[in-house]
């Protein structure tokens, strides 16, 4: 199958091939034929009902320091390409928002992974509430006396922001902690959105599990080990890959929340499990593959397009 692709993601030149999911997605494209475009999401415009961004093709090599070639800018009409892959990290905000308004104009004509529209709608910490059975204690709040009363009840807590990523501003507060106060004034400072507060999992000094979901169904998992004095596992925070297979209580999770995946078009989703919880479900722009692939031996970019070519149909 011969498929012309774009890749809307950050810059091509300041990826870890070794770490960047997306490169690993392009790798398996070209190998299968397919032709590649890249470019940056401030790229995308939209006049008089065409969506279309100023791409260059792309070609890429796993050889560090020497692992892409641009060609000549273009402008690219998105609807006259096969796939778009939304890959842009976070952070979640309006530019990120508006891409999506762009991208649905021209999905599912050109099909858009993920879908846009439910991209827009399922950030990280919020469309995990939709499986409440599954999450530990949380609150989402601004008013202080709703998270001091939070913090009354379960004493040992975790603050962070609604739609941070990579674990930066996640605190752990111990009850003994006098900062709440404080931390919630700066979050005020730096945040418009309410913060998230759920119960410290102890569990986490073990790890949490990043697991791989391909329309919905699980395809791999790696355990994150947070560094020494850490209380986040995240690999941005400087978490360490460890090898584990999936729990029954993990393959219970995967099963509560496929189909709502499949629904809306989610093909490719990380979620994060700490102990027996549901913590994140993350559809902007999941990592994994590459620590997943390393240690199973696996392959899961060759099972992402499988799904998207039957996606496409």
């Amino acid at each position: 199958m011969s498929l012309a692709v774009a890749i809307q993601m950050d810059p091509i030149e300041s990826v870890d091939i070794d770490a960047d999911s997306t490169f690993a997605m392009a790798l398996e494209a070209q190998d299968r034929g397919y032709a590649l475009y890249h470019y940056l999401p401030r790229h995308l415009s939209f006049r008089e009902g065409e969506v279309y961004a100023e791409a260059r093709p792309l070609e890429v090599r796993a050889a560090r320091g020497d692992h892409f070639t641009l060609g000549a800018p273009e402008k690219l009409d998105l609807t006259q390409v096969d796939i778009v892959l939304m890959r842009q990290d976070p952070p979640f905000d309006m530019a990120y928002i508006t891409a999506t308004h762009l991208l649905e104009q021209v999905h599912p004509r050109t099909l858009v992974v993920n879908d846009p529209a439910h991209v827009r709608n399922a950030p990280e910490k919020l469309f995990v509430n939709h499986f409440p059975d599954l999450m530990p204690p949380t609150l989402i709040a601004s008013h202080l006396e709703e998270i001091k009363a939070f913090r009354r009840e379960y004493r040992d807590i975790i603050v962070k922001p609604l739609f941070g990523n990579g674990g930066a501003g996640v605190f752990h507060l111990k009850p003994d902690d006098e900062n709440l106060g404080a931390l919630l004034e700066t979050f005020t400072l730096l945040y418009r959105e309410p913060v998230i507060v759920q119960k410290y999992l102890p569990e986490i000094r073990q790890g949490d599990k990043r697991i791989i979901l391909v329309d919905g169904e699980p395809v791999g998992a790696v355990s994150r080990l947070p560094a020494e004095g850490e209380a986040r596992a995240n690999f941005h925070a400087g978490g360490q890959a460890g090898k584990t297979t999936l729990t029954a209580r993990e393959r219970d999770i995967c099963a509560a929340i496929g189909p709502a995946l499949r629904e809306r078009g989610l093909i490719f989703v990380g979620i994060d499990v700490i102990g027996d919880w549901l913590t994140e479900i993350n559809v902007t722009s999941p990592t994994g593959i590459h620590e997943i692939n390393r240690l199973d031996g696996v392959k899961i970019q060759a099972t992402l397009w499988d799904a998207i070519e039957a996606r496409r149909g």
